[in-house]
Order: structure tokens, then sequence, then C-alpha cells
């Protein structure tokens, strides 16, 4: 709705950049006490937030431009104005999950228990981003005329102006704040290590293919005419939390002592 929080002089602050900013912050900062009460060392784990941030925007801007190539022939360097929205989470999550993973074998960091303080962190920094795609007007819904649909009239806007759509990037903001309450409730009563983690990949999976029926914005290629890019993912995704939660749940030696 608000694409520039304000300019000062020369300097322009974007209300996308602002949200994705507070998430970061908001996510280490739990993700720090999560350390501490778990019994793990927090300067690490904050050093592991600033590798996989850099990986997600990396990996998310990456994933975009390849579902998107032809955008960005005439001009490419829209590639690197990030401030515009155009990120796309799977993306940022593989890159992540890479960068993590040699981070968390270099340090002989435990894999399940740290994904497991790490996962709250991210749901609740994705309810922040969220709202960044709603200022920006990135993610923008389809044509619907519901009470609570969204007009979009800023000129520099991403989204279609002039008529109601469905505000798809509340409905992603609010689906990762539940998330990050689900896990936060979890995170005390979990009975093995790994099952935050899972669940927040079962969850997020379920959400975001739900919410993705209501996205008017490209999407790449769709699937049987029917699936997005993203609805694929998240359902290999789903049945991958699924099998997952299931052997560690068994206390499968072979999965639950990676690392």
């Amino acid at each position: 709705m608000h694409p520039i929080l304000f300019r000062l002089g020369p300097l322009t602050i974007h209300t996308y950049g602002f949200f994705v900013a507070m998430g970061f912050v908001a996510g280490i900062f739990l993700a720090k006490n999560e350390a501490k009460r778990s019994g793990e060392d927090q300067e690490k784990i904050m050093d592991l937030f600033f590798y996989i941030l850099i990986a997600a925007i990396v990996g998310s801007r990456l994933f975009y431009v390849a579902i998107n190539f032809e955008m960005f022939i005439a001009d490419p360097l829209e590639i690197f104005k990030i401030w515009n929205g155009g990120l796309v989470f799977y993306g940022g999550f593989i890159g992540a999950i890479i960068v993590g993973l040699v981070y968390l074998k270099k340090n002989k960091m435990p894999l399940w228990k740290t994904l497991d303080i790490v996962a709250p962190s991210l749901a609740l920094g994705q309810f922040f981003g969220r709202l960044g795609c709603f200022s920006a007007g990135c993610c923008y819904g389809k044509v619907c005329d519901l009470p609570w649909a969204v007009t979009f009239v800023h000129p520099d806007t991403l989204a279609q102006t002039g008529i109601p759509l469905h505000p798809t990037q509340l409905y992603h903001s609010l689906s990762n704040l539940t998330i990050f309450i689900i896990l936060f409730f979890f995170r005390r009563r979990k009975n093995f290590d790994g099952l935050l983690f899972w669940l927040y990949v079962f969850l997020y999976g379920i959400t975001r293919s739900f919410i993705e029926i209501f996205r008017g914005d490209f999407r790449g290629q769709v699937f049987f005419g029917i699936f997005s890019v993203s609805q694929v993912i998240s359902s290999i995704m789903i049945i991958i939390a699924i099998v997952m939660m299931a052997l560690l749940g068994s206390k499968s030696p072979k999965i639950r002592d990676l690392f």
C-alpha cells in the first residue's frame, strides 16, 4: 500500500526492506534466546543466522529470476533491485538449507536441535516479511468482491491498481504468525529433536498451497493447468515432512544421529 516508507534527502527507505529487516532482527533475537534456553552457543546461532539471511535473499531472488526470466532480459540490472519485491520463498529456503547444513557440519553443531531453535524464528521473520510484500504490492491476489478486499492506488505499487483484490500478502502474514504461535507452544513440549522444524515445513506447505489459489500475480509455469511451481514444491515438502517426523519419532538411529 505504501512502497516507500520515507525519504530523507537522497536516501529512500523502502517499506519492503524495512519489514524484511524487522523480521531478521525479531528472528535472531528469538533464536538467541532459544539457544540460551536449549544450552547451545548463542554466538554460533547468530553467525548461522547471518549466513542463512544472505543465502535466503540470494536463493529467493535467483528462483524468482529463473521463473520470470523474460522480465529481466531487457533490463538485467533489475535483478539486483530486490526492494521492488520479487523473492520466492522456496528458492530462499533451499539456499538457506544448503548453507545452513554446511555451517552446522563445519562447526559440529547438532542438526535437529539447531533446526528446532531456528524454526520459530523463520515463521516470525516471514510474518514481518509478508507485511513488506503487502506494502510493496508484490504477491498480490486475484480480483474479488469480499468485504476485506484491498485496492492498491499508489503509483509505485507492484500490484494491479484500481480494482479490489484478495489481500494474499496478509493471508500469508497471518498464516505465518499462526505457525509461529504453534511452534512456540510446542517448543517445550516436543518429544524429539527435529519436530519443530518439520512441523514448520508441514504447516507452511499446507498454508502456502491453499493461499496460492487466491494469488493473482504471475506464478511461473503451471502444471496440468492447475498447480503452480510453489504448490508442487509445497506438496513435495509436505510429504517429506510427514516422513521425517515419522522417522524421527520412531527413534531411527540413522536419521536421529545425523551430524
